[in-house]
């Protein structure tokens, strides 16, 4: 017999809820494939959506097969035309994505030639004294340019700065070295460093800090080590064995 004092012995879960553990576990597992698996489908789809509508329809594969097969788009029976019913309907998905990766190519190639560059300059003149046009055109070119340019300028590193207050550190990237008008007047000998400080849980927004370069502290983790772990509001670290250490360390 036993005593209060004596603690009690574990019960085994039962069924539910070890049928609940699974479900739970298999869902952590399917959840990140399927969900990368729809949103690539969805934008395969969308772009086929836009793209094949402007590809002339003798050029659609399933023109293209049914061409080599012999089978027309319609046939003539008793007289009257009719929609041929051996027509082999096919949907490719991604067609549309490769036309679009190839047409692409097609004008970024024109553009960076004296022709191309001279009729975006003209066509860019035009959009210029178009009042309403300009700003959106304007603002969509901004973000093109920071999103798709190919440039060589990136985070150098990501480092620790104290913010908003002494005492408090906040995961930032050093973008560059202040200079000029900021750095004379930014009320400090030394050398200040422009810090990108992101948001959580959407890195792609934040503030623009320039702080002195004795108040940063560089970090050992890769840039994406730390987009990661902004991402994710500190639940995923660069070293999954021992998040106190550095990714390189033993």
């Amino acid at each position: 017999m036993k005593t209060p004092f004596e603690p009690e012995t574990p019960r085994r879960p039962g069924l539910l809820a070890r049928l609940r553990a699974s479900f739970l576990t298999g869902l952590v597992v399917i959840a990140p494939v399927g969900l990368t698996v729809w949103l690539v489908w969805s934008v395969i789809g969308w772009v086929d959506g836009f793209v094949w509508p402007l590809v002339p329809n003798a050029w659609h594969p399933e023109s293209i097969i049914n061409y080599w097969w012999g089978n027309p788009r319609t046939i003539t029976e008793n007289g009257i035309e009719i929609a041929n019913p051996e027509r082999i309907r096919i949907n490719v998905r991604g067609v549309g994505v490769i036309v679009f990766f190839v047409f692409t190519i097609f004008i970024g190639w024109i553009a960076k030639g004296y022709i191309g560059r001279s009729m975006i300059r003209w066509a860019e003149s035009l959009v210029e004294r178009t009042p309403v046009v300009r700003s959106i055109y304007s603002g969509i070119k901004q973000i093109s340019e920071t999103v798709f340019a190919q440039t060589e300028s990136s985070f150098e590193k990501a480092c620790l700065i104290e913010y908003p207050r002494k005492g408090i550190w906040a995961i930032g990237f050093i973008s560059t070295t202040a200079k000029g008008e900021i750095s004379a007047k930014g009320g400090n000998t030394g050398e200040m460093l422009s810090v990108f400080l992101p948001t959580t849980p959407n890195p792609t927004s934040g503030f623009l800090l320039f702080v002195p370069a004795e108040d940063v502290m560089p970090l050992d983790m890769t840039v994406e080590d730390a987009a990661k772990l902004v991402i994710s509001a500190g639940l995923v670290y660069p070293n999954g064995k021992d998040p106190s250490q550095p990714v390189d360390a033993e």
